[in-house]
């Protein structure tokens, strides 16, 4: 059998028909259809919606500015919350940027000593006369200043004792007429002029001021967040030091409201002056019952009362140096604020 052979490859293949589909019935071929084009066409999309927009609108011209004014509601408050969310974790990487950038990461307990008048004596010798400081008509008592004078150096020699203590002053610059001095500072600076009670070398250089504290909460809470800007990290154990008539107010109002370990929080009260005694326990009592029923003191009488403290308008800074409890400075409830606490198991 004689094989033959057309070229070096395999036999060509014979096409009977055209490529492409065939009609059998006209014995013709058929036209390729083009597919359609599928590409994404934004500006189309958009003039298509804008005119359904105006076909609605034309019927129905209040509901579909409604629906607009809604929306244009929502998409700001979602940037609004984006932007408070990005502008604290801004913060906190600020914070965070190394260990070196706190100057006191050694300290973990924080002694707070809650600040009750601003001292207005251009000289540093009468310290405990109370022509030198200034007082509100129901503190104009004999033997005041000395309670002021007791809650410093109670505070110096509890911090002194303890070597892990960082010694904060809390209370801003409450009184109008005394100018724009700070109770913290008024506090700090009688500490100075009086050598620290004989304990300088070990409390002074970790004895500071918290300077923004309008009412009681917020000398415990703005020392905490004032405590973190100093150390990078929040207090293991809190001492309060104030009158101790005012004991269940912080040990237990305000601690309860933080939500701080309650085996982890001391109070330290010193009495009141002997005649001002009665009428400090019947002005504790209202206050007391105010805070039971707002306890972060945002509403009410507690609230105005903290606004008439404010009269220079002092920007308050947190919770910028503590980001971890924002949530905590925002809220005001009847209840104890729900979210997560860094000191809360």
């Amino acid at each position: 059998m004689n094989i033959h052979s057309y070229g070096s490859g395999s036999p060509k293949s014979f096409l009977a028909y055209p490529r492409g589909d065939f009609d059998l019935e006209s014995g013709s071929a058929k036209k390729a259809r083009k597919p359609k084009s599928s590409s994404f066409q934004p500006i189309k999309m958009l003039k298509s919606l804008g005119t359904r927009i105006q076909y609605y609108y034309k019927l129905h011209p209040l509901f579909v500015f409604l629906i607009s004014l809604l929306f244009g509601l929502t998409v700001v408050i979602i940037l609004s919350v984006y932007e408070s969310r990005f502008r604290a974790m801004s913060n906190y990487r600020k914070l965070s940027g190394g260990y070196g950038d706190y100057p006191f990461t050694k300290l973990q307990n924080l002694v707070m000593v809650a600040g009750h008048s601003v001292y207005t004596s251009s000289s540093c010798g009468k310290v405990d006369k109370e022509d030198s400081w200034f007082l509100e008509s129901y503190q104009r008592h004999p033997g005041q200043a000395a309670t002021f004078l007791a809650h410093i150096k109670e505070g110096v020699e509890i911090a002194a004792k303890d070597d892990g203590a960082l010694l904060l002053f809390s209370g801003g610059e409450t009184r109008k007429d005394a100018g724009p001095r700070s109770e913290a500072q008024s506090y700090w600076a009688v500490a100075e002029s009086e050598e620290w009670f004989g304990k300088k070398e070990a409390v002074r250089w970790k004895a500071l001021t918290e300077e923004h504290a309008r009412d009681s909460f917020e000398n415990l809470l703005f020392s905490v967040c004032r405590f973190r800007e100093l150390t990078g990290s929040y207090p293991q154990n809190i001492t309060v030091v104030s009158y101790d008539f005012k004991e269940e107010r912080f040990a237990y109002l305000h601690r309860s409201a933080i939500r701080f370990p309650e085996s982890r929080f001391f109070y330290s009260g010193t009495p009141s002056s002997l005649t001002s005694k009665e009428a400090a326990m019947k002005g504790e009592a209202l206050v007391r019952a105010q805070f039971q029923d707002d306890p972060y003191g945002c509403a009410g009488s507690l609230r105005r009362k903290k606004l008439g403290r404010d009269p220079f308008h002092r920007t308050i800074p947190y919770p910028n140096g503590c980001p971890e409890i924002e949530g905590l400075f925002k809220y005001c409830a009847a209840v104890p604020y729900p979210g997560s606490l860094p000191w809360a198991s």
